[in-house]
This record gives structure tokens, sequence and C-alpha cells, in this order.
């Protein structure tokens, strides 16, 4: 019963996501769309750590990004708001998928009552643990400055972790991708900024899951710290967080136009096999990325059977496989146990990946 009524609600709101998507219509004219969302504005004015308006540094963050993007040709930007107005978390993943974009990237500023600083970028996922879901949480809660919330989210509750849990079925087709964007941010805050990195994290963020493309919600550090704060709101700051972000966009499209057809299967010897066919196999991913590691055990916290697919210009590492989801269940928090809190089960039918709410529902027929 309970497989049942998560399916049921996933079912929903992959209808509400696609309710407002036209198939077919291409606003980019062929053109890489990236859509640049700032977080919060109008009435809602964010976290106000040491008195720095969340919503003012957001947009500022953005509106720059979009400047540098829109000197590439190739790149069609499309904004959420481009000026401090309040838009409906439901209206800016409406504007994303309306417009068929490539990527959807959401931009905010964090806060906490201790001292953590430093940037992080989430995806689409499950809490996998009591701080992700405190963010998540917080993001969320602009749904009641909404009207007619109850309607648009169909009982949607932030402050539930089982509520939040189940929407990461409806978007785990762009997982990959949306991790590999993260990591690029993350990566270009680390190295060129020396900014302290906190990492790529997994939560249930309503503006996130209500998109049909790779998506990212960005931290850009904490206001409440001060110092991270006034660097966030100098106009210094401003642009080196949205030059690092610009990079990492440009670094993946890159990626894509150079690999967009290249797909293979390998496994400990890095030798191509056949994935099992048949019933359907469940797998545990553990990671992805843009650079080929081998898959032993000592470059996965000493995780045994480790395989690697190249999809693209992304390596995905999957540790074991099952056609029972029960035992793949118990994998999952096996890898997460090791150090993998944001790895997430997939599913293959005759050595091809199907979306996991397929799979269940063929389980439980």
């Amino acid at each position: 019963m309970k497989t049942h009524r998560v399916l049921l609600f996933v079912s929903f709101i992959i209808v509400l996501t696609f309710s407002s998507f036209k198939k077919g219509e291409d606003f980019g004219n062929g053109k890489f769309v990236v859509v640049l969302d700032a977080g919060h504005g109008g009435h809602d004015p964010g976290n106000l750590g040491n008195g720095y308006k969340e919503k003012d540094i957001a947009l500022k963050i953005v509106l720059e990004v979009g400047r540098q993007l829109e000197k590439n040709p190739d790149i069609k930007v499309i904004y959420t708001r481009k000026k401090d107005v309040f838009i409906d978390l439901f209206v800016r993943g409406q504007i994303a998928n309306k417009a068929n974009a490539d990527l959807f990237v959401s931009v905010h500023c964090n806060s906490h009552k201790s001292q953590a600083h430093g940037t992080e970028t989430f995806v689409l996922g499950t809490h996998r643990n009591e701080t992700n879901f405190e963010v998540a949480k917080k993001e969320n809660s602009v749904i009641f400055l909404e009207n007619d919330y109850e309607k648009n989210y169909a009982g949607f509750d932030p402050n539930s972790p089982e509520s939040v849990m189940s929407i990461l079925l409806s978007q785990e087709e762009y997982l990959d991708q949306s991790i590999m964007l993260a990591s690029l941010i993350q990566d270009k805050f680390t190295h060129s900024l020396k900014r302290k990195n906190r990492g790529v994290k997994q939560a249930g963020f309503i503006v996130l899951h209500q998109t049909v493309m790779p998506s990212v919600l960005v931290e850009t550090g904490f206001l409440s710290y001060r110092k991270e704060g006034a660097y966030l709101n100098s106009k210094k700051g401003q642009q080196q967080m949205s030059s690092s972000i610009v990079k990492a966009i440009l670094e993946y499209k890159n990626s894509l136009d150079k690999n967009v057809n290249d797909y293979s299967i390998v496994n400990d010897t890095t030798k191509p096999v056949e994935l099992i066919t048949g019933d359907i196999i469940f797998k545990v991913q553990i990671a992805a990325g843009a650079n080929p590691l081998e898959t032993k055990p000592y470059n996965f916290k000493g995780l045994e059977g480790v395989s690697r697919l190249k999809d693209g210009n992304v390596y995905k590492y999957f540790y074991g496989a099952s056609s029972n989801y029960d035992k793949i269940k118990g994998l999952e928090a096996e890898a997460a146990k090791k150090g993998y809190t944001s790895s997430f089960i997939v599913a293959f039918k005759n050595g091809k990946k199907i979306a996991l709410v397929d799979a269940l529902k063929t389980a439980t027929n």
C-alpha cells in the first residue's frame, strides 16, 4: 500500500509539472537555453543575515551571470525575474519548462545561527541528513507566501521528510547531468575563488522538482557569517561568484557538445561488458563525474563490485546489481555508511536504463 501511495503522489507531481510544458516548442531557436532564477523577491526578502538581503544579492549575481552568458551567441538566457518582484515557485518551473530550457540554475544565499560558512550546490533528491532537510525546509517555506499554495502543490508539506522524499522519482532522468553541473560549480568556487567547499548535496527543493531539465540550486555563501556576508554584498564578490558560475555552465555545455553520442559500459577491468538482461535490475549509483576512475575498491572507500558507465561526457559509477529492490535498498544504505550520502537507486530493463518509477510500477504489478 505504501508503494502505491508513493507512486500515486509521484504521478500527480509529473502531471502537474508537465501541464505547463508544451513539447516541441523551440523558444531558443536552436540555442542552448539557460534559465536563471534569483531566489526570493518582493515581499519575500529571503534571509537577512547581518542586515543583508538575500533577494537583492541573488538578483545581482543572476543578472551578472546572464550578462556574461549573453555574450555567447549560442546561448539564450531567460530570467525568472529581473527585478524585485515575488514569483511563485511553481511559476519559476513553468518559465523553464515552457522555454524547453537546457539548464535551470537557481541562486540563493545561506544563513545559520552558527559560524557556518562556504558554498554548497544542491540537486534534487531525498534528505540524507537533518542539515540538508533544514536547508530545503527553509527555502520551501516560501510557498506559504503564495496564494492557493495547497492547490498548486497538491498538499505538499515542506516540513515533512516523507512528503519530500518521493519527489526524487519524477526527476531521476536529469540527476546525473545536474550532479555534473553542480560539481563544476563547486570546483570553480573552490579552486578559482578559494571558497570553503561544503560539497554537492541532495535535498527536496520544490523549485527544482518543478523543472524538467538538469537543475541546480546554488547556495553562494552564508550572509550570517560576517566576513562572507560582506563579500557577497560587495560588487567584487558578486562579480567573482558570477564568473565562476558562468565558467561552470560553459564547461558543462562544451562537454555535452564534444561527447553527445559516446556511451559505453565497463567493469572493474575497464573492458566492455554486457548489462544483466531480462528482468528489471536495480543498481545503486554512488558517483558521477567528468573524469574516469578505475573501479577498484580503493577508489570507492572500500566498496567492491563497482561498475562504470559512460553516458555522454559523464562517467557514472554503480554499486551492486540485483532484481530484488529490498536488497538494493540495503546496498544503498551500505553505500551511505561508507560516505556516499547522495547515492540513489537506478533501474535497467533488458540492458537499458528506465525510470525508477516505471520499474517500481512493473514490480508491483
